[in-house]
């Protein structure tokens, strides 16, 4: 991203325009789920903290809302929780982990449905009998997929459009389905501080791996620090990604065709 911004700043700027608010609707709805969710297991110390909001300034967190943008997997502020507050301890602390990537999922669900059926309806169908279908414009890895992201394709892209305004609301489904994806997956991962620890903590190990603040402070450093000088992390959330799209891209035009 970071060489895009030097080579076009003016298409990198409007390439995140229709980013922009993938971003903070997936951030603003992953944590607001956490923070519902603890409530509904006895906890309302986001609400008394004023976190239990739909402002997406409440929740960003710099660090982790720049590498949403640039690499595409990221995390928000987290929602304060106390869990001595639960009525179940360890359903509720595993519930309440759960909750903001399961939210993720369903958006990126949602999204992705409604990019197939936009695709169907701005696509004259004699372009996508020849490219092979919709999942040339659908899937990750599929070059049409990039065409429609990157605003400098537009004129490509113009000769096979039948209703051409449909690629401006096409972009922001394309960038919400991954951004979502991406979130989802990445705090999926069994390390702390994300929410898969939280997880795999109570689920396997019974809440036994009592990790104080300065651990957690230390883990996020040396996940930063992995995110940003080496793609090592990068290729783990990119293979689960084409893996876990190409499949329910796979549902999805299996029962709606194209």
């Amino acid at each position: 991203m970071l060489d895009y911004l030097q080579r076009d700043p003016w298409g990198f700027l409007q390439f995140m325009l229709y980013r922009a608010p993938a971003v903070l609707l997936a951030l603003t709805l992953h944590e607001f789920a956490h923070g519902y969710a603890a409530l509904k297991a006895g906890d309302r110390t986001a609400q008394r903290m004023g976190r239990l909001s739909l402002n997406p300034l409440k929740h960003l967190d710099p660090i982790g809302t720049v590498s949403l943008f640039l690499l595409g997997f990221g995390w928000a502020k987290p929602v304060p929780v106390n869990p001595n507050n639960f009525r179940s301890p360890r359903r509720d602390d595993i519930m309440v982990s759960l909750a903001g990537v399961t939210v993720n999922f369903i958006l990126f669900l949602l999204f992705t449905l409604l990019a197939l059926l936009a695709g169907r309806a701005m696509y004259h169908p004699q372009a996508l009998e020849a490219l092979g279908g919709l999942r040339f414009f659908l899937g990750i890895e599929q070059q049409g997929t990039w065409l429609q992201l990157y605003p400098e394709y537009a004129q490509t892209l113009a000769p096979v459009l039948r209703i051409p305004w449909l690629l401006h609301l096409q972009r922001f489904l394309l960038h919400s389905c991954i951004i979502n994806l991406g979130l989802c997956l990445f705090n999926l991962l069994p390390i702390p501080p994300l929410d898969g620890f939280h997880v795999l903590n109570q689920g396997v190990f019974g809440g036994k791996l009592q990790l104080n603040t300065q651990v957690f402070r230390i883990a996020q450093m040396v996940l930063i620090f992995l995110m940003f000088t080496t793609d090592f992390v990068g290729k783990i959330i990119s293979v689960l990604m084409n893996a876990v799209q190409g499949t329910v891209l796979t549902g999805l035009l299996s029962v709606f065709g194209a």
